[in-house]
Parts: structure tokens; C-alpha cells; sequence
């Protein structure tokens, strides 16, 4: 008797429970559906940080590292930054080619932070990729500086390992990659204002003021923003359906077609985010750096993505679950990205041998080579991009010193005219 009321207290309570769930919609079979988060496979934020600052304190020589803050509002970020360098004290060489990358920009993403620790333990030669030339590879490393950004929303990842699995945004809710100048704030049809939150102004958040002025202070010639969700290599632009036109178009669709050929076996969509993606992004940090901060190559790279997976199932829809396919990815994009080094480095040195000989073997620098054709770049208004104006300013301050320096050389040339002819007077008068 005891047995049967027990079994129908049970059924009794089950009952009752489906029916709070058919009410309030909170099933335990759809929460049963959501992926954890994989602690046997990925590092925790501070477990990441903890190692990346390991690794640097392992390898002086050719690592750095570097924590930048910056507050708004009473709302904090910080990001870390590291940069690699065969010689260290070449860190600041204008001559070596500059990379910037970006991962973690959205806190859902783990697999991008976890390619930024396996990319530095390449570096640092404590991880080796199969079939790679050593030899060669250090040879391309000679001439590149290297800076990563392997986390750059530390403040949302908190919020994901807490528990908010299918969190994008930053601490105070704003997306990193809507809060950059281009085209900021517009909207389309489908705009989820939960997901896509631009904030306040373009560049109210501290994570994207730390990274603008990074890129203003490295001037890189490759940037790339790294993400999961998908696989695709794109280009600009994000805010509207087009490629750039001319020759650094070319420069990166040749750079990604090989990428993607040799190390990821043709799977990856190439082309621009708002004309591969399905919808258009708008106030992007890879707009930003090929429109305004003149970066010759701006990419985003999409390095994974389950499309079998709910869309409640974040976790699952974002990262691989299993060790086979989470060191599938970071092997074949860890290759995929020293491909991309090499292959920059190559179309760089085109560039200079190009510039030689428009120039009658007067040396052009990458930076100069590179602007000219920038400076032809419009904006989406059909008008100059703000680099002419920069340009202009450039000129207008080497043709002042060019003029200061003629009057002091003019000065000095009649000076010593003067010294040499008083002795001439003095003979002639005797």
C-alpha cells in the first residue's frame, strides 16, 4: 500500500511538473539539450590568461606581453596583448611586416581563444604542425612582428562561463563588432537589437577604444578578426554587398583562395561578409581597418561551425565537442595562418619590386607603395576616404621642411662664401 501512494505521488508530482513546464516553457528536456561547456578540452578565462603569461615568462626573447585598460562610464575592460618577435629589440622595425589578430570577440567563441594559445605555442616553437618546413618557417618569422589579441572580450566570457552559453556581447551588453565607426548604428529588417546592440556611439566601449588605438599605434598591414559559427574567409565589407575594387582586392582574394586550398581542403565561403554571410553587419571592426585605418588586408575568419545544432545549443553551435575535431580545427588553422604569413610576405616583396621599378630604382617603403593605392580607395559616399586628407597633410609638412632646409642650407652656403673671400680682400689691398 505504501509502494502503490508512493508511485502515485510520483506520478503525481511528474504531472504537475510537465505542466509548470508547458506553462512557464522552461522544459527539463529542453534544458537537457544545451551543451556545457567542455573543461576537459577548453581553458577557463583565467586558466588561459594564466598560461599565455606562462609561455611569454618562457620565451623573452621572442615574446612580450602587455595589459591595456580603459574605463567608460564606470564600465571597465582590459585586454591583454602580446606580440611576437624573433628579436625583441626589433619589436618597433617599421621595415618587418605587422599582423594583427583578434580573437574571443564574442564570448560564446572559445575555439577562436584556444587558436590563439596554439598559434603562440607555435611560435615559441613549444608546438610543432606536421609536414611544416622549420627552416622556412623562421625565415618568413625573421621578417614579421606579430601581435595577438587572444581574448578581447574578457568581461562577456565571464558572462559564458557563468552560464550565459549563447552570449555575444560584451559585460553591458553591447556588440563589439557593432560598435566600430562604419556605417554605425544603421539596422536592417532582421535586426535583433538583443544580439546586435551597437551602444550608445561608435566606440563606446572600452574594448573597442583599446583596439582602435592599437591598430592606430601598430599600423598593421594584415589584421584579422577570428570567430566561430561557420567556416569562411572573408574580406570587406560587412555593411553592404561588394568587394573592394582594384589591386589590394585581388591581393586578398588570391591570398584567400590559397589559404583555403592548401590547408582547409576548399570547405571555406570566400568573399565579402555582406554578400556571403546572409545578411549585412554594420559599425564591424574589419570595415573599420580597411576603410579607415587603411589596413591593406582586412580579414574575418569563420574557423568553425555545427549547423546541426539548436540554436539554444550555443556551446554545440559554436565550438567542437570532441578532441578529434578540436584538434582538427586548430592544426588546420593554425597551417592556414602561417600560409597567410608566408603568402603576405611574398605579395609584400611584389609590391616593393614593383614600386623599384616605377621609380627608376628609388626606394618606396611598404607603407608609401601601399597608400598610393589606398588613397584611391572612395567611400561608400562615392568621395575621398580620410586618407587623402592625411595624405595632404603629410605633403604639406614635408614641403615645409623642405623649405626650412633650403633656407638654412642657403644660409650656411653664403656664410662660408663670406669666410673664404675676406682673405682674398685683405691681399688685394696691400
Amino acid at each position: 500500500m505504501g509502494q502503490f501512494f508512493d508511485s502515485k505521488l510520483i506520478f503525481s508530482f511528474f504531472a504537475i511538473n510537465c505542466c509548470f513546464s508547458l506553462v512557464y516553457g522552461k522544459s527539463n528536456v529542453t534544458q537537457s539539450l544545451v551543451t556545457p561547456i567542455n573543461h576537459d578540452l577548453y581553458h577557463t578565462s583565467g586558466g588561459l590568461r594564466e598560461e599565455i603569461k606562462s609561455l611569454v615568462h618562457r620565451h623573452p626573447d621572442k615574446l612580450s606581453i602587455e595589459r591595456v585598460s580603459s574605463k567608460n562610464k564606470g564600465y571597465e575592460a582590459e585586454i591583454t596583448v602580446v606580440t611576437y618577435c624573433q628579436n625583441r629589440k626589433e619589436n618597433d622595425d617599421r621595415s618587418k611586416f605587422r599582423i594583427l589578430l583578434s580573437f574571443g570577440q564574442h564570448g560564446r567563441e572559445l575555439i577562436t581563444t584556444e587558436l590563439a594559445l596554439r598559434l603562440l605555442s607555435i611560435l615559441s616553437e613549444e608546438e610543432f604542425l606536421p609536414n611544416m618546413d622549420r627552416v622556412a618557417l623562421n625565415q618568413t618569422l625573421n621578417r614579421l612582428v606579430i601581435k595577438v589579441v587572444p581574448m578581447e572580450n574578457w568581461n562577456g566570457r565571464k558572462l559564458v562561463e557563468a552560464g550565459e552559453l549563447c552570449e555575444r556581447r560584451n559585460g553591458r551588453g553591447v556588440d563589439l563588432n557593432r560598435n566600430w565607426s562604419v556605417d554605425w548604428g544603421k539596422k536592417e529588417k532582421d535586426y535583433d537589437p538583443y544580439e546586435e546592440n551597437p551602444g550608445s556611439a561608435p566606440f563606446s566601449e572600452p574594448e573597442t577604444q583599446l583596439m582602435r588605438k592599437l591598430s592606430v599605434s601598430f599600423e598593421p598591414h594584415v589584421w584579422v578578426n577570428v570567430h566561430s559559427g561557420m567556416e569562411a574567409l572573408f574580406m570587406p565589407y560587412d555593411h553592404k554587398n561588394t568587394t573592394p575594387v582594384g589591386l589590394p582586392s585581388k591581393m586578398m582574394t588570391s591570398m584567400l583562395e590559397a589559404v583555403n586550398h592548401f590547408h582547409l581542403k576548399d570547405r571555406c565561403i570566400i568573399g565579402s561578409g555582406g554578400g556571403s554571410v546572409g545578411y549585412l553587419a554594420h559599425g564591424t571592426a574589419t570595415d573599420y581597418m580597411y576603410d579607415i585605418a587603411r589596413v591593406p588586408m582586412a580579414f574575418t575568419f569563420e574557423i568553425y561551425g555545427d549547423s546541426t545544432a539548436s540554436s539554444k545549443d550555443c556551446f554545440k553551435m559554436f565550438n567542437p565537442l570532441d578532441i578529434t575535431t578540436f584538434n582538427r580545427v586548430l592544426n588546420d588553422w593554425s597551417a592556414a595562418f602561417f600560409k597567410m604569413f608566408s603568402i603576405g610576405l611574398e605579395q609584400m616583396d611584389e609590391l616593393h619590386s614593383k614600386a623599384v621599378a616605377s621609380t627608376f630604382d628609388k626606394w618606396v617603403s611598404i607603407d608609401d607603395y601601399l597608400n598610393g593605392y589606398l588613397m584611391e580607395r572612395k567611400s561608400r559616399y562615392g568621395k575621398k576616404v580620410e586618407v587623402l586628407d592625411l595624405g595632404m597633410q603629410e605633403i604639406r609638412t614635408y614641403f615645409r621642411l623642405f623649405l626650412l632646409s633650403s633656407v638654412l642650407l642657403l644660409f650656411m652656403f653664403c656664410s662660408r662664401i663670406s669666410k673664404s673671400t675676406r682673405p682674398l680682400v685683405s691681399a688685394m689691398t696691400l
